[in-house]
């Protein structure tokens, strides 16, 4: 396979599928007033695409362990495109909701299969850059995302943006001609334990997002029943135990897990604060944030040979290093001027590309072949429930704010997004100085 004409067009993928989320949150006011439903509800836009985004990564990531990737990449792609040429019709919120979903099922595919490629395909010393690409694709669509979204909805309303998410079905036949072929393999899917893991993060979501002890509730009950079912002893498990074995993997997605919690938590808040304490308009916040994901995607090239020359651990040391000093600077001075924000995000959006590519290329590297699907598809799906979490969880605290200044609301929450970055960055250092010496894989030196 040559990576260094099949990783450019797949981060053109991964571009249009991340910023099928981004696109539609500056449309969700448009909605809510069109459809005359509650924000609450009109939120599940955004929420129900995210959930299943998370759950098909990991769905199609583990598949590929017996799966050749063609065939899942045709599948999940095809899945997504024609539920886009649906969703140009979508006239009431029902099949609006349900193409969402729909979409969500085939998204994954290109996340959830990249990492695998990768891995899978690309030499250690080139994998860096190529993992470097698909955390750029994902940077530009959350820069570019609502810049775009607020053209289209403006002119076309929030139809005409299932029109962009069709321009994957012209991907996908080069995708499917570059590919290496596979020859296929027995298929041992654990079908109970998938489905389990669909209700425990379905169910643990909407609890944090309706702040239901019932849903809670349920919740537990059905993480105790998954465990239940992985001690059963059964020889292909979904969630495969033994990841849990590994400590270095275990401390690589707490990391993961706090990475996307600070990025998904930030470009939540951005728009906020734009919004609401420099008074600015959709696509004046489009253009703020949009240069962070510029400089991402120039840098890509340079970001990924550092890593490969470097080393993973040096660049997630560097660019937490950096994700904490912005944060620093927005929880005492993001009310002084749009320019804090813009110039802020000049430097967050590199610096967590470079840092996601290097956590990603790191478990890439810890992981033994034959479990590289399960194991990059639950670093996946664990990264992006990071991200869901963080987006209920600092809607809710800025609502409970709501007797203090509004900038001082803002700072403190970014006083929480810091306090979580050097959390992962003490995970990090930890990870360092205290990396298992049993995988008997080589480690980097920096």
């Amino acid at each position: 396979m040559n990576d260094r004409v099949v990783m450019p067009i797949w981060m053109v993928g991964v571009f249009i599928v991340v910023m099928n989320t981004t696109m539609f949150n500056v449309s969700i006011p448009s909605i809510i007033h069109d459809f005359h439903i509650t924000a609450n509800l009109g939120s599940w836009i955004i929420s129900s695409y995210s959930i299943g985004y998370a759950l098909s990564t990991m769905i199609y990531s583990r598949l590929s362990d017996s799966v050749p990737m063609r065939k899942l990449l045709l599948v999940g792609l095809t899945i997504l495109g024609l539920s886009s040429v649906f969703g140009i019709f979508a006239h009431n919120f029902s099949m609006l909701l349900a193409v969402r979903i729909v979409q969500s099922a085939g998204a994954g595919t290109m996340a959830g299969l990249g990492l695998v490629m990768a891995s899978r395909y690309i030499p250690y010393d080139r994998r860096g850059r190529a993992i470097a690409m698909i955390s750029t694709g994902s940077a530009m669509a959350f820069g570019f995302g609502p810049i775009i979204g607020g053209v289209i909805s403006e002119y076309f309303g929030f139809n005409g943006l299932f029109a962009v998410s069709c321009l994957i079905l012209l991907v996908l036949p080069v995708l499917m001609r570059l590919l290496p072929k596979e020859e296929p393999k027995p298929l041992n899917f654990d079908v109970l334990g998938a489905i389990l893991t669909i209700v425990n993060v379905g169910t643990l979501l909407i609890s944090i997002m309706q702040r239901s002890v019932f849903w809670f509730t349920g919740s537990l009950f059905s993480f105790v029943v998954h465990v239940w079912h992985l001690r059963r002893g059964k020889k292909e498990t979904f969630i495969n135990p033994k990841l849990f074995a590994k400590k270095d993997y275990r401390k690589l997605t707490v990391v993961g897990f706090c990475v996307l919690v600070l990025n998904l938590g930030n470009l939540f808040l951005m728009p906020l604060a734009l919004a609401n304490l420099s008074g600015e308009s959709a696509i004046a916040i489009g253009l703020t944030i949009a240069p962070g994901a510029l400089l991402s995607a120039v840098l890509t090239r340079f970001v990924g040979r550092w890593i490969d020359r470097y080393g993973n651990i040096r660049f997630l040391l560097i660019g937490h290093s950096v994700l904490a000093i912005v944060l620093a600077v927005f929880s005492f001075a993001v009310e002084a001027s749009p320019l804090v924000i813009l110039c802020g995000y000049l430097c967050f959006s590199p610096s967590f590309s470079a840092t996601l590519s290097s956590l990603n290329n790191e478990t890439s590297r810890i992981l033994p072949k034959q479990l590289v699907g399960s194991g990059m598809g639950l670093m996946q799906l664990i990264q992006f429930f990071g991200g869901s979490v963080s987006v209920a969880v600092f809607g809710m605290v800025l609502a409970l704010q709501k007797n203090i200044p509004l900038g001082l609301a803002y700072e403190n929450v970014y006083r929480i997004l810091l306090a979580v970055c050097l959390l992962s960055l003490a995970i990090v250092v930890w990870y360092k100085q205290t990396a298992s010496k049993s995988d008997n894989l080589p480690r980097i030196t920096v």
